[in-house]
């Protein structure tokens, strides 16, 4: 059952009131589903950790000492848990790499998507979508968070030297929650004269995105580093060709079903966007092998696994 703690995430009360919360309810195993994992927990412990993003991007966080914290909790939560859970083996790797704990304490559960994703919209929604942002021409999308890693100013610059291949049909639909806060992505628009060709749309809801998801060209992902990547499996459930990273866990999420370029280099994303573009039996293909791959991926078999880690630690 979920623990309530009213402390703020990656505090010191944190550390405080979760053992007193245990004690209390007399709880025989605790999931911690983040990093920070009180050490005085007065009971079997299993963490999940996502990635090692705080460890790797250290600028996320506010300051030194967050930094700092992160670290001691980094190493806190992956000693004191019995075991630790992650998404990729990637992330595994990621792990190991910052903590010195056997391979085996280690297991790797992977994520999986809404359902909604593996549905087709019924023709209104996707006409009402398609009208609502007036989408008349060939689009590339973009879907996630707009942090740095998601190095979105080079999908930017990418989707600059494709235009001047020709390809000036094109649009560039990015969206993201996070989107006011980069005002980065904003001025490299400007910078390539892209105001009129590339769009940013704020947070969309579950089914709207499913619908862009139906109508786009491609979806580009060429992501930096992640745990494991959800959104090129949602694009790849809905039928849409997926262009992502050769870095990270991408290629193991998603296979041989997607066009891998090298994300530090804007010349091989605007490579990948042409050959997508321009390769209808690519396009088919990557169609094809990505909706079988998404079907790999089930939160049924994610929790059948979670479950048998909860029944291994507590009779351990």
């Amino acid at each position: 059952r979920p623990l309530p703690s009213r402390s703020q995430n990656y505090s010191i009360a944190e550390q405080l009131t979760v053992p007193l919360n245990l004690l209390r309810t007399g709880v025989d195993l605790f999931h911690a589903p983040h990093y920070v994992v009180p050490a005085l927990t007065p009971c079997r412990v299993i963490v999940t950790i996502h990635d090692c993003i705080h460890l790797m991007f250290p600028e996320y966080l506010p300051g030194r000492f967050a930094h700092l914290y992160a670290r001691i909790a980094f190493s806190v939560a992956t000693r004191r848990s019995t075991k630790v859970l992650t998404v990729s083996e990637a992330s595994k790797r990621d792990i190991l790499k910052y903590c010195a704990i056997r391979p085996d304490k280690v297991d790797v559960i992977y994520n999986a998507i809404d359902d909604r994703f593996n549905e087709t919209p019924d023709a209104d929604q996707i006409a009402n979508v398609r009208e609502r942002y007036q989408l008349h021409d060939r689009f590339l999308l973009y879907s996630g968070n707009v942090k740095p890693h998601k190095n979105l100013e080079r999908v930017i610059d990418a989707f600059a030297r494709l235009r001047q291949r020709g390809f000036d049909e094109v649009k560039l639909l990015i969206s993201g929650s996070e989107i006011s806060r980069y005002a980065t992505l904003r001025r490299a628009v400007h910078r390539y004269n892209l105001h009129k060709h590339v769009r940013f749309l704020g947070f969309l809801s579950a089914d709207t995105l499913a619908a862009l998801y139906h109508l786009a060209d491609a979806f580009v992902f060429p992501s930096l580093y992640e745990g494991f990547g959800l959104p090129p499996l949602e694009a790849m459930a809905s039928g849409t060709p997926v262009l992502t990273s050769s870095l990270s866990s991408l290629p193991e999420v998603v296979g041989e079903a997607a066009l891998l370029v090298n994300p530090h280099d804007a010349e091989s994303i605007a490579d990948g966007m042409q050959q997508i573009l321009s390769d209808t039996a690519l396009r088919e293909r990557l169609t094809h092998l990505g909706r079988i791959r998404a079907s790999e991926f089930s939160w049924e078999s994610s929790v059948r696994r979670v479950l048998a880690a909860y029944r291994e630690v507590s009779a351990s």
